[in-house]
């Protein structure tokens, strides 16, 4: 089922006892001793996993580096964020567009702390992760290197929330060094819950101002930069007033009426304060003097500010190279936004064997991957498409680096495959049915992964092949005498023999009796059938040729997990996601192959669950791998 994205009304603990920051942060008060975080300790691991630190670092309180240390001094601002020796800058960008959303900037970095007297060295920072507020707490010692902060600081020496947020992002994805490399998108999708869509502006679609007026609608956050070829060329100033290599805001879109034309404008706003476009509709330009006297009063009431300026939507995009959106989720925006995204959810995972069937260049294992139907009803305002944007995002992969994993390539059927945490796609499609497939490039490649789905208007969604039932056949009725099978006749002279004259055998008899027919098949590869196995036969004849024979399609003498998962359904047993999953887990090998005697138990374990629990739902996890 879809995953509610409302966010509850208080963030989840991250620390490994359980407590909540208030609660140490009392602890602390009542033992008047500091806080040292036991979860993300004051030692090397904390900041490199893959290499010795490079620096001899001293962790040092801001007590210890200035005699009066604040969290925040005259408001959090963009001159509070400076880089140090990490190279992180991706979440440097995203922490100066976060200080441009003061809503937003308040749930990240609560206010509810400082240097005051409810000081006890520990502050705590709120980052959303796959569907979850995590509320993360740090102490605060720093890495420093003569009395000197390293990593991230700020431009006043005495102020230390950006150095705390960034420590705080470290222990969230396992040490400073995870941090390396990174898409500003990542970080404000982690600070707002939001997801995000990438355009270049040479190359955008045709509706790009409507895309982009109707994320503003939505509270989107929106930034814009101009790309440099080279270093020196970063921050360098255009005749046009304009910055290189720099970050800016979007901050609003209007159409105006202008000498008998509708003109886009565009409002975009310089993180310095100043350094403005001198060009048409800048603040000063003869274009305002044209327009109707309350228009001009309407647009331009809250964008006198300095830094804040228009440009006609043309000369944009040819100035500016590239725009990323951040699309928030419902949960992120304010009562008064004009109109808020219908957003569903699903969690999922790639496990080799069983869901992990690569893309499609893999036609035998594609078929396998977890499936969503998507159901678009509505058509957009005043249009008869319905836009979506699908976002998919693999889980905990910056985490995992320091066990050797990093991003795999991902993406969804129909669009690029790339190795980035999280892919997005807008698509305009008509009213209507979808399938959504999520892969990895490479079968058996394994992840876990959440998909995304924002639309204007509220779609259907489901996730296929989630149900659990089976039709199962009676036992075939034995042959008749005059039409048995040489087999057959060898199988009942031996039963005789062994059986004696109360016609029964013991399984170890039936062991005995199976392994000697069954070592004679060549089509049929296993080391022997197991004691446990023979304890529970009915169907040995349709369990060989009609499922084991019929779908071994390449003939290898054993079944692999994908050819098991067709043997079931023909059989009449129909498994979610879930238990195909248990089942490649406990019986296929590392070559994802099961042999005979497996396949034996695992169908003899499903007829006997199906029987056993009829019209209930039983423990499947317990039953099969028992």
């Amino acid at each position: 089922l879809p995953v509610s994205v409302t966010m509850p009304a208080k963030s989840i603990s991250t620390q490994a006892d359980g407590k909540t920051f208030e609660q140490l942060r009392q602890e602390c008060l009542q033992k008047k001793k500091l806080f040292e975080d036991p979860d993300f300790p004051a030692c090397d691991s904390s900041l490199y996993y893959s290499q010795s630190v490079p620096i001899n670092f001293e962790w040092k309180r801001p007590g210890e580096l200035c005699e009066n240390p604040e969290f925040i001094v005259g408001g959090a601002d963009r001159t509070d964020i400076c880089q140090g020796a990490l190279g992180d800058c991706w979440l440097l960008a995203a922490i100066a567009s976060l200080t441009l959303h003061k809503e937003t900037l308040t749930r990240v970095v609560p206010n509810d702390q400082g240097f005051d007297r409810s000081y006890a060295g520990i502050f705590h920072f709120q980052f959303w992760q796959h569907n979850r507020w995590l509320d993360v707490v740090v102490d605060d010692r720093l890495p420093a290197v003569r009395n000197r902060l390293v990593l991230v600081h700020s431009a006043s020496n005495n102020e230390f929330w950006s150095a705390l947020l960034e420590k705080a992002y470290a222990k969230l994805n396992g040490s400073y060094e995870s941090l390396k490399g990174g898409s500003t998108l990542e970080a404000m999708e982690d600070f707002t819950g939001g997801v995000g869509e990438t355009y270049e502006t040479k190359s955008a679609p045709t509706d790009l101002f409507n895309i982009m007026k109707k994320a503003y609608d939505r509270g989107s956050m929106m930034g814009c930069s101009i790309d440099i070829t080279s270093s020196a060329e970063s921050e360098a100033q255009t005749a046009s007033g304009l910055v290189k290599g720099h970050a800016y805001s979007i901050t609003g879109l209007e159409e105006v009426n202008y000498r008998g034309k509708k003109v886009k404008l565009i409002r975009i706003r310089n993180p310095w304060g100043q350094v403005e476009w001198n060009g048409a509709w800048s603040d000063e330009s003869r274009e305002w003097n044209v327009i109707d006297s309350s228009e001009k009063k309407r647009i331009l009431q809250n964008s006198m500010d300095d830094g804040e300026f228009w440009m006609e939507f043309e000369d944009f995009k040819a100035n500016y190279d590239k725009i990323e959106i951040c699309n928030l989720t419902p949960d992120s925006l304010t009562d008064d936004t004009k109109r808020k995204w219908e957003v569903n959810m699903f969690e999922g995972n790639w496990i080799r064997g069983s869901t992990a069937g690569g893309c499609r260049n893999f036609i035998d294992t594609f078929w396998t991957n977890p499936q969503f139907k998507l159901t678009l009803l509505h058509a957009d305002d005043n249009n008869d498409k319905c836009s979506v944007v699908i976002a998919l995002m693999q889980k905990n992969r910056r985490a995992l680096r320091k066990e050797g994993l990093d991003l795999q390539t991902i993406g969804i059927h129909c669009k690029t495959y790339i190795n980035v945490r999280e892919i997005s796609e807008r698509f305009t499609l008509p009213p209507g049915n979808y399938l959504l497939v999520p892969t990895t490039f490479q079968p058996h490649d394994e992840a876990d992964f959440i998909i995304r789905i924002f639309s204007e208007k509220a779609a259907g969604t489901m996730e296929m092949g989630n149900t659990v039932d089976a039709d199962l056949p009676d036992p075939p009725m034995p042959s008749l005498p005059e039409e048995e099978t040489d087999e057959e006749k060898g199988l009942r002279r031996m039963f005789e023999k062994i059986a004696g004259s109360d016609q029964a055998i013991s399984a170890r008899e039936l062991q005995q009796v199976l392994n000697g027919v069954l070592s004679r098949r060549r089509e049929i590869k296993f080391d022997g059938l197991s004691l446990n196995t023979c304890h529970s036969f009915g169907k040995m004849h349709y369990w060989i040729h009609m499922l084991f024979i019929s779908y071994d399609t390449d003939r290898s003498g054993k079944m692999s997990s994908y050819e098991l998962r067709i043997a079931l359904k023909a059989a009449g047993m129909h498994l979610n996601t879930k238990l195909l999953q248990l089942l490649g887990l406990r019986f296929a090998d590392e070559n994802y192959d099961i042999d005979f005697d497996d396949y034996l138990t695992c169908i003899v374990r499903l007829e006997n669950m199906f029987s056993e629990y009829q019209g209930t739902v039983p423990p499947y996890g317990i039953y099969l791998l028992k």
